[in-house]
Formats: C-alpha cells, sequence, structure tokens
C-alpha cells in the first residue's frame, strides 16, 4: 500500500474554494490572490469573489465539464477528485496525472450546505432533503485523506490559522497544522452525516415528512473539552467532553473558568447541577450548595450574601468542600463571607464583580467559572446516560408542574403556597427519592436518594435538627406521590404544616385524608421529577 505520510510541505500554488457561509470569504480571496495562489471556485461562492475582484476560474472551466441538475453535479469530477487525491511525488500518480491533463488542488476550501439550521427553521421535508450536500462531503474527505499535500480547511474560523501558517512557511503549511485540520474535517462530515441520518430516521414513518420522536438511529458528536487527572476515583481515566453544536447558554459546558486548577470530573458533576438547579430561581437572589450532585442548602433572599449565608445554615457539615452557584452578579463582599466562611472547591455565577478575581485568588484552589446570563425560558434539549451496552436518551426536565390543585380542605395560605413552589423547584434537583423541607424560601432540610420515601423524610428531619433548625412551620415537597401515608406522617409529625406532591397513588384518598386529620394543606401538580 502506497504511503501517505505528511513529510512534505508543498507550497500552495492553486486552491478549490465552494462555500456556504460567506463569512471572511472575500478576505481571504483576496490574500490568496496576493499569495499568487490560483482560485478554483463555484456558483455563488465565484461570484461572491469575483464581485469583489478577486481572479477567479470557475470549476467548469477547470474541468470542461459544466455544471448541471441545478448544481447538483459540478464538483465530482476525477479533474477534481484527482487533483485532491494524487500523492505528490508517486511515479504511478504523476503518469496518471499527466496523461489525463489532471493538475494538482493543494488547498480546499469547503463549507457544506446548511442542513442542520434548515431542519432547525422547520423547513419541510423537500427542502431539507435540497439541503444536503453531496459534492463538499467528497471533496472533504478526499483531500483530508491526502492530508500529506493538501490543506483542508472547513471551518471560517480557521482561515485566519491558514494565512498565519502560509506565512511562517513560505507559502505552504507544516505537517502538523494539515494533520489537524484533517481531523477537523473528518469530525465535520460525521456530524453532518449524523445530522442526516437523525432526521431521516425522525421523519421516515411520518407520512408528512416532519421530524416526530426519536429516531430509529442516534448519533451524537462530542469535542474534548478537556483530559483529567483522574475519573471518580483516582485509578479511573477521564477526560471532559462537550456536545458540539449545542449552543447551550449559561451551562457548565460553556462556562469560562476564570482563576483555580484544573476542575475535576466530579467538579463538573456537581458544578452542572448547582448551576441547573439555581437557574430555576429569576425572581430574587438565589444561592444553591450542592454536594455529591445533591443540593444540601438552598435560599432566597434580598440580596446575594443574605441568600448564601440561608444556604449554607441548611447543613454547614455538608458545604464543606462544596460546589457554590449563583443566579445573579457575585459581589466580592460575598466571595469574600464564603472563603472566610468555609472550604469550597467551585464557585459560578452569571458574572463577578469588581475585586472578586482578587479575593478569590488568594485561594488559589478555588475554581470561579463564569457562566454568563441565562434565557427566560430554557431551549428543548436532550439529556443522557449511559448504560452497559447502551444509551438512554429522554427530553430535559424542564416544566415544572402540570397543574396546581388544592387536594385538602385547608388550602395553604399565601406564604406557604411561596415555600411549597420554593421546594418544589428544589426537589427536582434532589435524588431520588427526595423530600425537601423549606421554610421563608429557604431549605430546612434535605433527604436524597433513599430507598423509602418515609426514610427521606426522616433523614430530613434528623439533618434539620443537626444543624439546629426547627422544621416547626415549614412545607415539605416530595418529588414522586405518596405511595403511603406514613411519608406525610412522618412530615406532620416532624411539625411541616403543608405538602406539595404530585399525586397520582392508588392510595391519594388514604392519603389526603391523614393530611385532612392533621389539618395540613396539599398541593397536587401533576407531575413527578424523579431525579437518578
Amino acid at each position: 500500500m502506497t504511503s501517505a505520510a505528511p513529510t512534505t510541505s508543498p507550497k500552495i500554488r492553486r486552491a478549490l474554494i465552494s462555500v456556504s457561509d460567506k463569512q471572511g470569504l472575500v478576505e481571504l480571496g483576496k490574500a490568496l490572490a496576493e499569495a499568487g495562489v490560483e482560485v478554483l471556485s463555484t456558483g455563488g461562492t465565484a461570484s461572491a469573489l469575483k464581485a469583489a475582484g478577486v481572479a477567479v476560474k470557475d470549476v467548469s472551466e477547470h474541468t470542461g465539464f459544466p455544471e448541471m441538475m441545478d448544481g447538483r453535479l459540478k464538483t465530482l469530477h476525477p479533474k477534481v477528485h484527482g487533483g485532491l487525491l494524487a500523492i505528490r511525488g508517486n511515479a504511478e500518480h504523476d503518469k496518471a496525472a499527466a496523461e489525463h491533463g489532471i493538475g494538482p488542488i493543494d488547498l480546499l476550501i469547503v463549507n457544506l450546505y446548511p442542513f442542520e439550521a434548515t431542519v432547525a427553521k422547520g423547513a419541510g421535508y423537500d427542502e431539507c432533503v435540497e439541503n444536503i450536500d453531496i459534492g463538499g462531503p467528497a471533496m472533504i474527505r478526499a483531500a483530508a485523506k491526502n492530508h500529506a499535500s493538501v490543506t483542508v480547511i472547513v471551518d471560517p474560523a480557521d482561515y485566519s490559522k491558514l494565512l498565519g501558517d502560509m506565512a511562517q512557511h513560505n507559502g505552504a503549511t507544516c505537517p502538523k497544522f494539515r494533520r489537524k485540520m484533517a481531523q477537523k474535517a473528518y469530525a465535520r462530515t460525521a456530524a453532518y452525516d449524523a445530522a442526516i441520518s437523525n432526521w431521516l430516521g425522525a421523519v421516515i414513518d411520518n407520512p408528512e415528512g416532519t421530524a416526530e420522536g426519536f429516531p430509529r438511529t442516534f448519533t451524537v458528536q462530542f469535542t474534548k473539552a478537556q483530559g483529567m487527572r483522574y475519573g471518580e476515583n483516582p485509578h479511573q481515566q477521564a477526560a471532559f467532553y462537550v456536545a458540539s453544536g449545542t449552543g447551550i447558554d449559561a451551562s457548565v459546558s460553556t462556562a469560562k473558568q476564570l482563576q483555580g486548577k484544573e476542575l475535576s470530573y466530579n467538579n463538573i458533576a456537581d458544578t452542572d447541577a448547582a448551576l441547573e438547579c439555581v437557574k430555576e430561581f429569576r425572581d430574587k437572589p438565589a444561592c444553591v450548595i450542592v454536594k455529591h450532585a445533591n443540593p444540601c442548602g438552598v435560599a432566597e433572599a434580598d440580596t446575594l450574601l443574605a441568600a448564601y449565608e440561608r444556604a449554607f445554615l441548611t447543613d454547614p457539615e455538608s458545604a464543606f468542600g462544596g460546589i457554590i452557584a449563583f443566579n445573579q452578579e457575585l459581589d466580592a463582599t460575598t466571595a469574600n463571607v464564603i472563603l472566610e466562611k468555609q472550604f469550597v472547591e467551585v464557585i459560578i455565577a452569571p458574572s463577578v464583580a469588581a475585586g472578586v478575581s482578587e479575593a478569590v485568588a488568594a485561594k488559589k484552589n478555588v475554581r470561579l467559572l463564569v457562566c454568563g446570563a441565562w434565557p427566560a425560558e430554557p431551549s428543548p434539549r436532550l439529556d443522557y446516560k449511559r448504560v452497559t451496552g447502551g444509551l438512554l436518551v429522554q427530553d430535559s426536565d424542564l416544566k415544572l408542574y402540570e397543574k396546581l390543585e388544592v387536594a385538602t380542605k385547608r388550602k395553604p395560605s399565601d406564604a406557604e403556597m411561596a415555600d411549597l413552589l420554593f421546594a418544589w423547584k428544589i426537589a427536582k434537583f434532589v435524588k431520588s427519592n427526595a423530600i425537601v423541607y423549606a421554610k421563608d424560601r429557604a431549605t430546612i432540610g434535605v433527604g436524597a436518594g433513599q430507598m423509602s420515601r418515609v426514610n427521606s423524610s426522616r433523614i430530613a428531619v434528623i439533618k434539620a435538627g443537626m444543624a439546629g433548625l426547627d422544621v416547626k412551620g415549614s412545607v415539605v415537597a416530595s418529588d414522586a406521590f405518596f405511595p403511603f401515608a406514613d411519608g406525610l406522617l412522618a412530615a406532620a409529625e416532624a411539625g411541616a404544616t403543608a405538602i406539595i406532591q404530585p399525586g397520582g397513588s392508588m392510595r391519594d384518598d388514604e392519603v389526603i385524608k391523614a393530611a385532612d386529620d392533621k389539618g395540613l394543606a396539599m398541593v397536587f401538580t401533576g407531575m413527578r421529577h424523579f431525579r437518578h
């Protein structure tokens, strides 16, 4: 087999440019022309370059074969693919190229028809199909395979890097740059094919040609964001990958780290849990403290500092070494209090005020992250859970409740209802079985991850007592219905006055009667929030 190892750096003399995204095109074309590169192009790309005064040779002129079939057939020609695939210096390849008049193409710049954007805007079936690029992926794969001699660029963000590398290497590109661009090119065609396959798999059984439900096959691409010293435990290797093309704002995947040592595997998982929980609170300053993926303290208050201090009081023991998330800009006063009061692994907020970075820098191991503001309504997205030999995929749990229905004789007071909704938001992010006690928009006790709901209720009360907090007069949220009255009775015995839960149990009547007997107010939401 003929080797194509990148051992040389040939000067770029001919480039083929065919792009859907015209960003930076004219500047690139002019720079290549000034470097003495012959530019081949097609369709709208050629027109844009010519209009800017860049000398362009149409691909049809280069191949001697006209574009046809509404542009579907233009670059699928031996003079294009031979120019990309020919191994420079290989006697057999050179002989074939000379016999058939195939000139080398040293640089390929292609970005593909906007298939993903066409689907995202809700276009019809025929329009989506027409935006499936054929010639582009074929050329990209050919150029990337022959990266020993050919440079391939698929992202406008790399135009400046290309020109910089050419400037450093006398009009050529270095092998390392070509390898990097080749990998990026194959990643792009893989993601493109995955998007097409996923879409077809979702529409294939729908006579209307619209995507509904989950596709027959499911492919998603992730890009490595960082390597890690280890995973959940020191004997496990790990890396952090971010879903490509998600565009999710204000997430741990897109957050910027301002200072501190590298995030660990567990740091990232816990920071995600803390941030997603605090994003539920928009009306007032809020703080969420997470330990081992569970909120151990949450509070709203009139100031960020007060919210933090009240959240910390819920469970000071668990807060040690925890993750702290805020829903508003972090101020220097609050940051200093945190650092004086406790050991913290990560602090994340939409932004930080003047003096915060300097304050946190005094603790060099503390990670400080900013994530930006988040929209009022979260965008739909998918959640993944890996199991041995498979992948569970579901819509994200973005809704709060289906309805609010008072199931008991006594209605909750306005203050109780405010606390019930506060506790209900937190219950979404506590591992099931989840029980959350709250009072005055602050957690009192949290019971998480137990095999029985009644034990979660008991543990929450125990933890409240250990923190010196009084459960009397608090409200309770349960992430799923009470299958028996025992969990509710445990809450009543602890001094809770109101309960919020999904309802829907076969024994709802029994549970409602128990609540009425204890004088409790109980609200059904019609929606559970299991979190495993």
